[in-house]
Parts: structure tokens; C-alpha cells; sequence
């Protein structure tokens, strides 16, 4: 289903460098000269990711779809390397450090250098005044963004000059690289000034229809409910880019995606669902690249609902969910089982007991809670009824059938099941939008979280950032894990992270806010007309420019 991000410190995290060598390269038959296919468009990209899509400004978007589209369009201080880090100086010179004075001792004080003679895809200069003014809309209370994590710990900004911007913070934070303005993530961009501080806040401007950036392609046009077309922008300051049109096709059916990959309508499916990976395999002219993932699965458990506060519940839809069986049949054994909210791709990550599938069990916690079968064979206690409300997505077939297998072995404990079914833009919008995810119309949901090599999970699971000041849609609130949160993401260091983030993967296991389904792979799709393009897990679309067709 629709793949939701929480914008680096809106969510994400992780440390295990990822090498591009260590990616898998399977099925496909090329061309066998330097020839294309009959099909292949010279220099033209058709890809689609099976979602349809709320906006284009990432300020205000977390879909994943958005966070690909931005790092060819918008505004970065900092691009990702090969290896998922934040280590490319983009419109900033040069990576702050404490070695080059970019990070002062105290660690609470942020110099960006940036980088002059820029100009925005509109023709206009780009300078200081951009990103204070971006850094401001991010924390503006008016603005309906996702989550402020990291960003309201910036005290007061400072502009010595117009390529001078200094952070001033409350306290050191470790995840300044992965939050301020780069695209490890799902992260606001920074914003032209010239074209936006005529407004009181950013909710519904045009501009988040048709945003204008700094990156190797600009947008063209979104026409609604088909397509957004991105152009070259020959004001790049890099350079122009060999693909000269990048078409992303709006079709939130995984089927007909398939279908169009078949016809050669598309040349890209990004990222694919483990379903589909046979059928794509059998597709000539197409490879398959697979690399780990920063993603995992879950379900989460709104515990702000009666039921799902009684952590026996939680805990016997957990041994009622048989995840070696969801991840035979629905992802065909392609992704990784495990317990951790921290994925194995990351150096941080607990090996935690894998919870058998155990229905007896599950049926044991539930009486010895006091939870009673009534004569409909619905669970009762203290007058509850024992009946969840589950959101889903529209469109994703092989979702359809992980929540038939769920609604089967969850029934057997007495559990009423209902399935309600969204667009991915209805699911993920903000809270001021409706949006299911974050204004809670759920007993329990299932998508996929996505992280950076830094695994800062604050946005995730703080007792602060319930929605709509943050992405914590259980609504979880423990103080000893906020306690971890907050002291883990003062040090800049990776080793005295360590301790802090084993006790909070140790004690979300115990509480079950949320039942982690797998660790993903990350699966792309594409024509093996397309060469030079090396994706990394977390932005995959940072290596663009060195790609063609």
C-alpha cells in the first residue's frame, strides 16, 4: 500500500552503511548493442509508484512519491551519497563539523556556508534570505506541517551576510544533517522567499501545485489524477541533466501498473510490492535492482481508543498475526522478519526474541484479561465490545490479501474485524486535512515507516509528538522511552546513541504500540535502456543526473 514517510525527524533513522555493490540485479534482457528499444523514448523517464498524490510541496507531503519527485526538483542544503549519508554539500559548501568550526563546541550552534550564483528555476538569485525564510515556514504555527521535530529546537537564526545562515540551538541535536533541509527523507525543502512571504501561512498556496526549486529538473505540470511532468532546468548549477523529461504517471492501482511495465507504457515502477517481483521477472528488457531498506512494515494500534489501551490486546493480536506466512505469501519471502522498530539494515538495530504465531496463546492472554466471549462470539469487557476498526488502502491486491489472512486469525480470538479502504492521499493528508493516519479514524493500520542512517525515532514514539505536532499516530506514550528519545538526540556521536536506542527498541517490543510485520527490501523496476542510475534506499533519485535513456 501507499508508502508513508515521517519526515526525517518528521520520522526516520538508521547506521549501517549501504553500499550500491551490495544491491541485486536480477531478471531483464537488454538490447544487446547500444541501441534502445523500439519503445524507449530517448531521454524520456515514464515511472509510476502506484499512488496517487496529495501535493507536490514537500512542507506539507510526507508520501514517499512527493520526497522521489523533490530530490530532482527542490531546494537542498545537502544531498545523500551511495551509502544513504547526508555527505553531498548541495546548496551548502560544506558539511558542518565541529573539525572545520561549522558545529561549535557545545554542539548547539549551526553555521551553513552556502553556495553563490544559484538561481531558482524561475531565474531568480538564490541566497541567505531563502533559507531563514524556508527555516521560519517550517516552524510558522499557521502552516499545517506534519511534525517541527529538530526544527523547534532552533533557537534564533543569524545572517551575518547573504551566504551565511546560523543555526542557533536549545540543545545539541544528532540529527541536524538528516532534518535541515536535505533529502534523507521526507524532509521540507527550502522554499524562494520571493515568490511566498506574501503570504500568512503556505496551506493552499498555487505554489504547492507547480513548486519552484533548485535541482536538476523543474515542474512543468500536474495535471490532477494523471500525470506530473518535470523538465530539465537549464539554470541547474550542476548542469543539465541527461534525461531531459521525466513523466510520473498517477496510477494508484499496483495492477495496472504491472499491465502498463508489460506494454512498455512505463519504464520505471519504484518502489514495487515483493507480489509483483515473478511477474516482473518475466517482463524481457526489464531489470530488477534489490537493495535493504530503511522501511519496515507494521501495524500500529491507536491507543487512544478504549480497547486498544489494554496492552493484552496488543499483545494477543500479536501472537495472532503469523508474519512468516504474510511474508511467504504476500511478500514472497523477499522481505526480512523481525521485531524491531530499528531495521537490520542499521548498526543500532536489537536482535529481539521473534513472538511466535500462537493463536492458543493469544486466546489465554484475552480470557485471563477478563475479555469474554458474548453470544455473538464477540469479546465483551466491563461493557466494550471487542470490535476494530482497520484502515487500509485502496488498490493494493496484495494488501487485500495480507488483510484477509489478519481478519481470519484475528476473528478466531473474538474479535470483530472491519476494513475500511482509502486513497493513499486521503490516508496520509495532514490532520487539518482529515487524513486517516494522522487524525487517529482507525483502531489499527497498517503501512510502512522509512528511516535515515541516523534512527532517530523521536517523531515516531515521543509522549510529545502526537499528531499534529509530530507522527506518533498509536498516540504511544511512555516517559521512560521520551526520557531516551530526548538524551539520544543530544549526542552527536554514534556510540553514546547506542544505549539509549536498545532500551527504546526493548521497551516498544514490551508495550506493543505496534506490531513490526517485516524489514523491507527495496525493489526497483526498470527498462534496461536506463543506465547510470544508482539508487540509494533512502533518496533514490540523488543520482539522477549521471542517468539516461
Amino acid at each position: 500500500m501507499g508508502i508513508l514517510l515521517a519526515v526525517a525527524r518528521r520520522v526516520v533513522a538508521g547506521a549501517l552503511l549501504l553500499s550500491i555493490a551490495a544491491c541485486t540485479r536480477v531478471g531483464g534482457s537488454g538490447t544487446g548493442g547500444a541501441g534502445r528499444h523500439p519503445y524507449t523514448q530517448p531521454h524520456v523517464l515514464r515511472y509510476a509508484a502506484a499512488e496517487d498524490i496529495v501535493g507536490l510541496n514537500p512542507l506539507m507531503s510526507t508520501q514517499a512519491v512527493v520526497s522521489s519527485l523533490s530530490q530532482m526538483t527542490m531546494a537542498w542544503l545537502v544531498r545523500t551519497d551511495a551509502n544513504s549519508e547526508p555527505t553531498i554539500p548541495e546548496l551548502a559548501t560544506e558539511i558542518p563539523s565541529k573539525t572545520n568550526g561549522g558545529i561549535s563546541l557545545d554542539g548547539k550552534t549551526i553555521t551553513w556556508h552556502l553556495r553563490k550564483g544559484v538561481k531558482w528555476s524561475d531565474g531568480q538569485p538564490f541566497d541567505a534570505d531563502d533559507v531563514v525564510f524556508s527555516t521560519n515556514a517550517v516552524n510558522n504555527p499557521a502552516n499545517n506541517v506534519v511534525s517541527r521535530d529538530g526544527w523547534e529546537l532552533i533557537e534564533k537564526i543569524d545572517e551575518p551576510d547573504k551566504y551565511t545562515v546560523v543555526y542557533h540551538l536549545k540543545k545539541p541535536y544528532s540529527s541536524f544533517l538528516e532534518t535541515f533541509f536535505t533529502t534523507a527523507g521526507a524532509n521540507p525543502a527550502i522554499m524562494p522567499k520571493h515568490l511566498l512571504d506574501k503570504y500568512k501561512n503556505l496551506n493552499d498556496v498555487p505554489y504547492n501545485a507547480l513548486p519552484v526549486g533548485i535541482g536538476p529538473f523543474k515542474y512543468e505540470a500536474w495535471r490532477r489524477g494523471d500525470s506530473v511532468t518535470l523538465i530539465a532546468d537549464p539554470l541547474y548549477w550542476r548542469g543539465q541533466p541527461k534525461i531531459q523529461r521525466v513523466l510520473f504517471k498517477i496510477i494508484p492501482d499496483r495492477n495496472t501498473v504491472l499491465e502498463q511495465m508489460k506494454t512498455h507504457e512505463l519504464d520505471m515502477w519504484t518502489p514495487v510490492a515483493p507480489h509483483y517481483v515473478n511477474d516482473l521477472r518475466k517482463i524481457a528488457g526489464v531489470n530488477i535492482l534489490m537493495t535493504p531498506s530503511f522501511f519496515y512494515d507494521h501495524i500500529d494500534f491507536n491507543l487512544s481508543h478504549p480497547a486498544m489501551q489494554d496492552p493484552a490486546v496488543r499483545q494477543a493480536l500479536r501472537y495472532a498475526t503469523d508474519r512468516k506466512a504474510i511474508n511467504d505469501k504476500v511478500r514472497f519471502g523477499l522481505y526480512i522478519l523481525d521485531e524491531s522498530v530499528v531495521v537490520p539494515a542499521s548498526s543500532y538495530h536489537e536482535d529481539l526474541p521473534l513472538v511466535p504465531f500462537d493463536i492458543a496463546k493469544a486466546n489465554k492472554i484475552l480470557d485471563d484479561a477478563g475479555w469474554v466471549r458474548g453470544a455473538d462470539g464477540i469479546r465483551r469487557k466491563n461493557g466494550l465490545r471487542l470490535a476494530l476498526q482497520y484502515a487500509s488502502s485502496t488498490g493494493s491486491p496484495d494488501t487485500d490479501t495480507q488483510l484477509l489472512m489478519i481478519g481470519g486469525w484475528w476473528k478466531q480470538l473474538g474479535v470483530e474485524f472491519t476494513v475500511h479502504r482509502y486513497l493513499s492521499a486521503v490516508l496520509f493528508a495532514t490532520i487539518q486535512g482529515g487524513g486517516i493516519v494522522y487524525s487517529g479514524k482507525f483502531d489499527a493500520i497498517n503501512f510502512g515507516w522509512g528511516g535515515d542512517p541516523n534512527q532517530d525515532l523521536t517523531n515516531l514514539f515521543s509522549c510529545n509528538r502526537f499528531p499534529p505536532n509530530g507522527q506518533n499516530d498509536p498516540r504511544y506514550c511512555n516517559r521512560q522511552v521520551t526520557a531516551a528519545l530526548d538524551h539520544e538526540q543530544s549526542h552527536y556521536g554514534r556510540a553514546e546513541r547506542a544505549g539509549d536506542l536498545k532500551l527504546i527498541q526493548e521497551q516498544i517490543y514490551k508495550d506493543v504500540p505496534t506490531i513490526v510485520l517485516d524489514a523491507r527490501k527495496e525493489i526497483y523496476a526498470f527498462n534496461d535502456d536506463l543506465k547510470g542510475w544508482k539508487p540509494n534506499p533512502v533518496a533514490p533519485f540523488d543520482s539522477i543526473m549521471d542517468a539516461d535513456i
